[in-house]
Formats: C-alpha cells, structure tokens, sequence
C-alpha cells in the first residue's frame, strides 16, 4: 500500500468516527457504543469505592456467577451514589454484603435455591461383593 492508500483509509476512518459522535451512527452501533459508556462508567465507580482486593474477589465471583456479581455491583453503585459509604469497600465488608444479600435470598426465595446440599453415604460396602464370584 502506498502512503496515498493509508492517508484515503485514515480519512474514510476519520469521516466514519465523526458521524457516529453526532449520532447518525449506522444501525445497532450507537446502541453498543452507550452499552460501552455504561460499562466504562460502572467500573470506573467501582474502581473509586473499591479496594483492589474486594475487586478481586468480585472479579472471581463474576467468573461463578455473573448475576451475582451484577446485583453485588449494583447495590454498591446504589450506596455510593446515595453517599452512605464513607470510605472504599474492604473485602472483609464485601463479604459481609454478600452474607446478607444470601440470607435475604433465603428468606425472599424461601426454597434455597441456590445451595447445593450433598449427603454422603456412609454404608459403604467396598465392593467384596465382587471377590466373591
């Protein structure tokens, strides 16, 4: 390519950017572009309250249950726009939230939906059972 080819394409691009900035964006790409917004803004809040260890574990409990992590975020962003958190969100007090935000499911659910209950059998019989044939 020629510098004359990557100047057309860097002006194609240019022309490109400005007309989704003004919002004449060509399809879903505006509706991407706020979902992005969004998301940039929601981190960035919970960047500020945040410890770097309490975002870890959010970060790990996003990886078992995303809907978790998503209600835990909300309610964060709820308390720290309503200014009821007077300093960043430890991982002690994280785990705290998610304590109560449990037993309010328990108690609104009713069912325990989300335990996983394993009883082990200890009546074994380590297969002689077999030996004997």
């Amino acid at each position: 390519m020629s510098d004359a080819d990557l100047e057309e394409i860097r002006k194609g691009r240019l022309a490109q950017l400005q007309q989704q900035q003004q919002g004449g964006g060509s399809g879903g790409g505006g509706g991407e572009d706020k979902k992005q917004q969004e998301t940039e803004a929601r981190n960035s809040i919970l960047t500020q309250i945040l410890t770097p260890e309490a975002a870890d574990r959010l970060g790990r409990i996003r990886l078992v249950k995303e809907s978790r992590a998503t209600d835990v975020e909300n309610r964060l962003i709820m308390l720290a726009r309503s200014q009821q958190l007077r300093s960043k969100v430890t991982e002690d007090q994280l785990k705290d939230l998610l304590g109560a935000m449990a037993e309010n499911e328990e108690k609104v659910g009713g069912g325990g939906g989300g335990r996983i209950v394993v009883n082990r059998r200890t009546d074994w019989d380590d297969d002689d059972d077999l030996l004997d044939l």
